[in-house]
């Protein structure tokens, strides 16, 4: 199951192999009586004992908060609560927390929360937060979990868009990095405990938009927003391709479960 944005939306569509898509449907729209909501978008799932939970993101005028709906069939969708179940407290977190992604650890009983947070167009680091229940969620420590690292250019602005996994005691992150707010690729870090010590993989970017190498490429300016998916075939990653203001979906593959971080 694939969640995707359309129309200030959130939509729904299926795929037998990952790259013909159904129809999307919608399946969350904005709420009108909600301040906060006049774009709903990037959403996470995760499905827990058979129930889906999903937190995404509401966009105004007057910044971006993270909401939370649940539903039993990943179709119908219930709004848990109207108020937003995180929204900027921390000094760097500025005018917008987004881009929830959250994983469910059974041994700990707690959901695991990676967000963006900063700027409203592009939100600069990525912070991280749990939960005994989806609904409230604690931060560990007031600053980010991941930011950026000006010694690496093509993500010397912003550090965004975590998508993590948990593989062999690692957790994985693919997350976007912006050389400006307009130009972005897609790199990896790993971290023992998903909180610190991230080390980033010595061939990021593993996906970096062509530019002016390719002026005419449809993902040009920007590739990002990863969604990633492990399976017996390897890797699949899913993203946003940008050129000018027109973005599409593409897909990358890695035909390996290993993803290289101590071959050099």
């Amino acid at each position: 199951m694939v969640l995707l944005e359309t129309t200030r939306s959130i939509g729904y569509t299926q795929s037998p192999d990952g790259e013909h898509w159904s129809t999307p449907e919608i399946v969350v729209k904005p709420d009108s009586s909600v301040a906060g909501q006049t774009d709903v978008n990037r959403p996470t799932v995760s499905v827990v004992n058979g129930f889906y939970h999903m937190w995404f993101t509401g966009q105004s005028a007057i910044g971006s908060q993270i909401y939370y709906a649940t539903s039993s069939d990943g179709l119908s969708w219930t709004k848990v609560a109207a108020n937003p179940v995180i929204h900027p407290e921390q000094d760097w977190e500025k005018v917008a927390v987004m881009c929830p992604d959250v994983l469910w650890d059974p041994a700990a009983n707690i959901f695991k929360m990676w967000y963006s947070a900063g700027e409203q167009y592009e939100p600069d680091a990525i912070g991280y937060a749990t939960s005994p229940n989806g609904l409230q969620w604690k931060r560990p420590n007031s600053l980010p979990t991941f930011s950026s690292d000006p010694k690496h250019p093509w993500e010397k602005a912003k550090v965004t868009g975590g998508n993590v996994h948990l593989l062999d005691g690692w957790y994985i992150m693919f997350y976007i990095g912006f050389a400006d707010v307009n130009h972005a690729g897609i790199g990896l870090a790993r971290s023992r405990d998903g909180v610190k010590d991230w080390q980033r993989h010595p061939l990021n970017p593993i996906l970096q938009p062509p530019g002016v190498l390719n002026p005419l490429a449809w993902d040009r300016d920007a590739i990002y927003r990863p969604a990633a998916l492990l399976d017996d075939r390897g890797w699949s990653v899913w993203f946003n391709g940008r050129r000018s203001g027109v973005e599409q979906i593409g897909l990358a593959k890695h035909a390996r479960r290993d993803l290289g971080f101590d071959t050099l």
